[in-house]
């Protein structure tokens, strides 16, 4: 992500044949050029040992979910191994690029793939939380929002975030980067990140709501007469979660803010990356891994139900019929004067007589 400017001198790494935007360096035995070379891929010297320990860590989390995914059957766990798989990916990409600072390619993809991975991760976390409610919640809805909806509604916002930052991530990503690009791209990806935060403070406020539920129906005894009281673990993991993501977002939001500049120290300093960005994301998935939902979501209604297409669009025609009769018995409820003279005058066939009317009493002569 280095924008590079004119050099006004050589060193023992650069050659002569300076240009008037950067200049051609000789790298050194560990790869490195300094920042103003042509193709520089860092704004400082990286470790080749960091970027190969959170490789190993990732790596090692997305076996785990992996495992635990096919140990405890749970298909929409794939959404957290695709993230652990992109941050694996990522650094291992960027320990190659440490040794190989002027390719452009690899630069370009490692930064995309740890500048989105989080979105898997945040994703996921929207999931659980709509198989927490189906769970655990008798009426298997939260604020009148149908548990299966729930988690649509979010992933979607998610996806919207997702290509926001794609965006932005694609624009700021690679090297010799005009100013006026990098500065658009930078703006983007923080209004993704902006968005993907304000999502998540939603979500906060809804799982605030579900935890308050979930604590009546425990005091009341329901939860344990259901066989279903081991809720908290899960629940207090995925506010953690949440925690540790909008870390990492608030982190982003204040490098991208300062700019590119020599006044702004995060981007020219790696540590703020790793302790800010790959930690947090690291212990995420290390919490996840450890407060698995395979492991508090056992049983009946642990899973959204898999409806045939025919099943799906019988269930959206009961849904509009009950929707359209409870609103003919709130109209009825709000006007009972006119419920009494349409019941007194309904008239209707009777078998054995012409016609008949249906007063106040039932079916009568005419």
């Amino acid at each position: 992500m280095t924008s590079t400017t004119a050099a006004s001198s050589g060193s023992s790494t650069t050659s002569s044949s300076a240009t008037a935007t950067c200049t051609t360096a000789i790298p050194d035995k560990n790869g490195y050029v300094p920042p103003d070379s042509c193709n520089a891929a860092f704004d400082y010297y990286p470790s080749l040992a960091a970027a190969v320990v959170f490789s190993i860590v990732f790596g090692v989390l997305t076996i785990a979910h992996l495992a635990q995914g096919i140990s405890y059957r749970k298909k929409f766990t794939w959404v957290i191994i695709m993230g652990a798989l992109w941050e694996t990916a990522a650094f291992i990409l960027r320990a190659i690029d440490t040794r190989h600072q002027q390719s452009d390619t690899i630069e370009f993809i490692s930064q995309i793939l740890l500048l989105l991975a989080p979105l898997w991760v945040n994703a996921f976390d929207y999931m659980v939380l709509g198989r927490l409610v189906y769970f655990f919640l008798p009426e298997q809805s939260l604020a009148k929002v149908r548990a299966t909806r729930f988690s649509v509604i979010f992933v979607w916002l998610d996806v919207v975030s997702f290509l926001v930052q794609a965006t932005g991530g694609i624009m700021v990503s690679g090297t010799n980067i005009p100013a006026h690009t990098l500065t658009l791209g930078k703006n983007i990806y923080m209004a993704g990140i902006g968005l993907q935060q304000f999502f998540i403070v939603c979500f906060l406020a809804l799982a605030i709501t579900f935890h308050r539920r979930v604590l009546y129906l425990d005091h009341q005894g329901v939860l344990a007469s259901n066989g279903k009281p081991g809720w908290r673990r899960l629940l207090y993991t995925l506010y953690a979660s949440l925690l540790l993501i909008s870390t990492r977002i608030i982190y982003r939001l204040v490098e991208y803010s300062g700019g590119f500049t020599s006044s702004n120290p995060i981007p020219t300093h790696e540590a703020y990356m790793y302790c800010l960005d790959a930690l947090p994301m690291a212990l995420a998935l290390f919490i996840m891994s450890l407060s698995h939902p395979g492991q508090t979501l056992v049983g009946p209604d642990s899973e959204f139900p898999k409806l045939s297409r025919r099943e799906k669009k019988a269930a959206k025609r009961a849904r509009k019929e009950e929707k359209k009769e409870r609103y003919v018995m709130k109209k009825l409820d709000r006007n009972p004067a006119s419920e009494s003279s349409m019941g007194s005058r309904e008239w209707l066939a009777v078998p054995g007589n012409e016609m008949g009317y249906k007063g106040v009493g039932g079916v009568e002569d005419v």
